[in-house]
């Protein structure tokens, strides 16, 4: 029975490179995978694209309204949907509940693989709808650590705008775009610039 697997990490623990990586091991090995990613992440548009310049396409962009299951038998409507081995979903935290259910069908209905890669909070250390659905339902959950500054695990997403840490503001603000920046910290160093821009706003 195939399993739906959730492999999360902070910014810049190189979630898309591990992507990118595994597809191109099942397809020289001959067999199909298809890359998914959520259409509301617009950096790259129609490919993954990693911080050190790694980039594949995408097969199926997902909307907020889209139904998974029902995109991924579109994609295959010339092929034996038993053919296809993997399906690999980058920044899979923007989907939607539904979404992560749909993927879970796929997993236990159609006996495919799915391996969804994603942060699990946001800026503000919330849990994405994605993520905390993922958290519900996957079989297997793995951890890919990064590091802080400061040498030790980096747990935070923290959001940078005109390079200043910033902890208000709507959940999605994509990588890159109006001068958005996200910097992976670890819980002392997140508090600290956390209670930084507190004191700065209060003055």
């Amino acid at each position: 029975m195939a399993k739906l697997h959730f492999k999360y990490g902070a910014m810049n623990s190189g979630k898309t490179d591990i992507l990118i990586k595994t597809a191109y091991n099942y397809t020289e090995r001959g067999l199909n995978v298809i890359v998914i990613k959520p259409s509301i992440d617009t950096k790259g548009g129609k490919t993954v694209v990693t911080r050190a310049g790694g980039r594949r396409d995408v097969d199926i962009l997902i909307s907020p309204k889209s139904n998974v299951q029902n995109e991924v038998r579109k994609y295959t409507t010339n092929r034996d949907l038993s053919k296809i081995h993997c399906i690999l979903v980058d920044e899979a935290q923007l989907l939607t509940e539904n979404q992560i259910d749909q993927l879970f069908n796929i997993a236990k209905h159609d006996n495919i693989s799915v391996i969804a890669y994603g942060l699990r909070t946001d800026f503000l250390s919330s849990l994405f709808a994605g993520s905390k659905r993922l958290l519900a339902l996957a079989d297997n959950i793995e951890k890919i650590p990064t590091m802080c500054r400061c040498g030790s695990q980096a747990e935070f997403n923290c959001r940078k705008i005109d390079n200043q840490f910033v902890f208000s503001g709507n959940q999605i603000a994509i990588d890159g775009e109006s001068n958005v920046a996200y910097e992976s910290l670890c819980g002392v160093c997140y508090l600290n610039a956390k209670n930084k821009e507190t004191l700065k706003a209060q003055q």
